[in-house]
């Protein structure tokens, strides 16, 4: 069994794992992030981290792509994956203007009354 054969074969449970790994790592990202803590060692950390799944939702994607599977949910994992990617490549090479957008909005969420 190729690798691809395996991703195929196992998808439910790859992606049981990897969509709130993938959705809980990039938010201690944003989290650390918003706490600014000094260092920004750790969050950076983070950011690296939550790369590993957001990739590897990437990877299981395109091994449906390569036998013709073109459907709503691998354009849904697809996006998922950009979009994390992108948000902590984003806190590992511009970390101080990702922390100014998350303070803006946990002030902005504060001052919001129900």
């Amino acid at each position: 069994m190729t690798l691809f054969e395996f991703s195929r074969a196992n998808c439910i449970a790859i992606c049981t794992f990897l969509v709130p790994a993938n959705l809980v790592l990039t938010s201690l990202t944003l989290a650390l992030m918003g706490l600014a803590r000094s260092p920004q060692l750790q969050a950076k950390v983070a950011a690296v981290v939550a790369l590993l799944p957001a990739v590897l939702i990437m990877l299981h994607v395109y091994t449906w792509f390569a036998v013709g599977v073109v459907r709503t949910p691998t354009f849904i994992l697809l996006l998922l994956s950009f979009i994390c990617i992108g948000i902590n490549t984003w806190g590992i090479t511009h970390a101080n203007s990702l922390v100014y957008l998350v303070r803006g909005l946990f002030s902005a969420l504060k001052r919001v009354r129900v």
